[in-house]
This record gives C-alpha cells, sequence and structure tokens, in this order.
C-alpha cells in the first residue's frame, strides 16, 4: 500500500507542536517548574508542592484538552465528510447544542452528579442526531439537506436551552450557563479518565471505518457497485460522530467551532483527497490545548472559558470559508 509522505509529515510536525504545548502548559504559569522538576514529578520522584501542581492542577487540564479535541476533531471529520460539505460540523448541526439540552436538564430539573450531566449530554447529542437524520431523510440524506435540517433543530434546541435557564434559580442558571461557554477551568482527572476511556473505545472504530468513509464520498451509488453497505455504514459512522462529540461536550462543554475547523486545516495541510480522521484529530487537539494556554497565560489571573478564543477563531474562519464559497459561487 502506497503511503503519502507530506500527511506522514503533517501529522509528525503537529505532534511535535502538541508535545511543545503540553511542556509549556506544564511548566509556566503562576508556579513556574523547570521541564527537569517536571519529568521528576511524572516519574513520581519529585517534590510535594511540584506533584500537586502538575499532577492534579495541570495535567488532567492538558490531558482533557488533548482528549476533547481529538474527538472533536475527528467527529467533524466524519460530518463533514459524510455530507460532503465544509459547513457539516457537530456544532452547525445541532449536536452540542443537543449534548447541552441533556446536560442543562440533568443540571436544573434532575440535580444530578457530575456522571449524571454527562450522560445526560450523551444522551442529548443521540436523540438530537435521530432527530436530524430522521427530518432529513428522504431516499437518503443528502448533505445540504442534513445541514439546512440541523441548523433549524439548533435554533430551537437554543431557544429550549434558554428557556430552561430562565426557569432555573439563579446558581443552577449561573452553573447552566458557566458551563454552555464551554472551558476547561477546573478540569481534573474526574473529567479526563471518562473522555479518554469513551475516545479511547470509539476512535479505533472511526478509524477502522475510514477507508468506508472515502468511498461514501464518491456518492451512494459508486460506494454500492464497490461493495460498501450504504446505510449501514452511514449510521455507523453517525452513531461515532455522535458519541465523540457527546462525550467531549460531556467533559468540556459545547467548544464553539473547534469541530468545524479543525477537520478543513487539516486537510489543507495534508492536501489529502480523504477524510483524513488522525489529522483532524490531532489538529483539534493541538487548536484546544493552544487556545487554553493563550486564555491562561494572556489574560491571568482572569481565567477565562476556552470557548471563547475558539468561537473567535472559528467564526473569523466560518466568514472566510462562507465568503470564499460565494466567490466561487453555485457548482
Amino acid at each position: 500500500m502506497r503511503v503519502s509522505l507530506r500527511p506522514v509529515l503533517v501529522a509528525a510536525c503537529m505532534i511535535a507542536a502538541l508535545a511543545g504545548v503540553a511542556v509549556a502548559t506544564i511548566t509556566t504559569g503562576d508556579y513556574p517548574i523547570s521541564a527537569l522538576d517536571a519529568v521528576r514529578t511524572l516519574v513520581g520522584a519529585g517534590d510535594p508542592a511540584s506533584e500537586f501542581i502538575v499532577t492534579t492542577l495541570r495535567l488532567p487540564r492538558l490531558v482533557t484538552g488533548i482528549v476533547v479535541g481529538v474527538a472533536l476533531g475527528v467527529s467533524g471529520a466524519i460530518t463533514q465528510s459524510l455530507s460532503r460539505n465544509p459547513l457539516a460540523s457537530p456544532d452547525i448541526i445541532g449536536l452540542t447544542s443537543g449534548a447541552a439540552t441533556g446536560a442543562i436538564l440533568v443540571v436544573v430539573v434532575l440535580h444530578g452528579s457530575m456522571i449524571d450531566t454527562a450522560l445526560g449530554a450523551v444522551a442529548g447529542a443521540a436523540v438530537t442526531s435521530a432527530l436530524v437524520y430522521l427530518l432529513a431523510f428522504k431516499n437518503g440524506v443528502q448533505g445540504f439537506r442534513l445541514i439546512l435540517v440541523g441548523i433549524g433543530v439548533s435554533a430551537m434546541i437554543l431557544s429550549v436551552n434558554s428557556y430552561l435557564i430562565a426557569r432555573a434559580s439563579w446558581q443552577d442558571a449561573i452553573a447552566a450557563q458557566a458551563w454552555l461557554v464551554g472551558g476547561l477551568n477546573g478540569r481534573g482527572w474526574e473529567h479526563a479518565e471518562p473522555v479518554l476511556a469513551a475516545t479511547a473505545l470509539l476512535l479505533p472504530v472511526a478509524l477502522y471505518q475510514a477507508r468506508r468513509l472515502s468511498l461514501l464520498e464518491m456518492g451512494d451509488a459508486a460506494a454500492t457497485a464497490l461493495g460498501v453497505p450504504v446505510e449501514r455504514s452511514r449510521l455507523l459512522l453517525i452513531a461515532a460522530s455522535v458519541l465523540l462529540a457527546g462525550v467531549a461536550t460531556a467533559a468540556a462543554g459545547p467548544i464553539a467551532f473547534l469541530a468545524l475547523v479543525a477537520p478543513q486545516l487539516a486537510q489543507r495541510l495534508t492536501r489529502s483527497a480523504g477524510p483524513g480522521l488522525l489529522a483532524a484529530g490531532l489538529m483539534g487537539a493541538l487548536l484546544l490545548t493552544t487556545s487554553d494556554l493563550a486564555v491562561q497565560r494572556l489574560f491571568g489571573p482572569t481565567q477565562l472559558p476556552v470557548g471563547i478564543a475558539t468561537a473567535g477563531i472559528g467564526g473569523s474562519y466560518l466568514a472566510w470559508l462562507l465568503a470564499h464559497q460565494w466567490r466561487r459561487g453555485p457548482r
């Protein structure tokens, strides 16, 4: 099997950049730690103060950011590839909004625990995806119809979220509104471990289906002719995308635009014709951890949610993408 060199080099560069961001995240801040002390701490030979700062405060936040970025990047690459449209990301078609609805219901109505909130987010994403899929289905699911239906459903869900917050007590409303911004502040191992375990299970499934995803991009007729069970493969890939977006949202809230931007940037760098799930995941992790490092160090001591930074980056990219598509005109 022939392997293109450019995607491998791009992936290696992203891993190196991600390692650099990780080192900066661990060693800098209000209590700087040398790289040598950080390594000693990671192998269990550090002093108690370094151990608390590294293993309790900084490392779980970093791990959560990496895994959430990978999950959202891969989820976005799947939905964009299935719909053959760069606008079809989980946040645009309402999956993350649905996940937010599930989480808010648990917070303000059921007053559940953190695990209940995470399960509510996954359930909300699953219900929303089923609703969007059924409403968009007409002799199969077409990308443009999926986006339009998803935008409409997302708008309705956002109104439901606003209603739930308006009806909540002020303590629950503040907690829900803070979660809706999306961020990594205060994330510990209790947040990192569930999303790490879920992504470790779902990512191999998505990567295994990547070849079928490439064939589905050729169209249903061509994929069927090549022996691909189209609707079954599409449902399996959608399920993987929904669950990845759901567990990521459960861990960090609805991180805006990351699933939209990461696959597109990765594809432009690799110049790959295929979906490039691994590259999209690495780009998602790099964007999220870099944005989180920036909001920590540039705006300290104020702890801004990283969702503000990704919204700025993603909003600028979306404006550029829409202008670019408008200049190209309809095809």
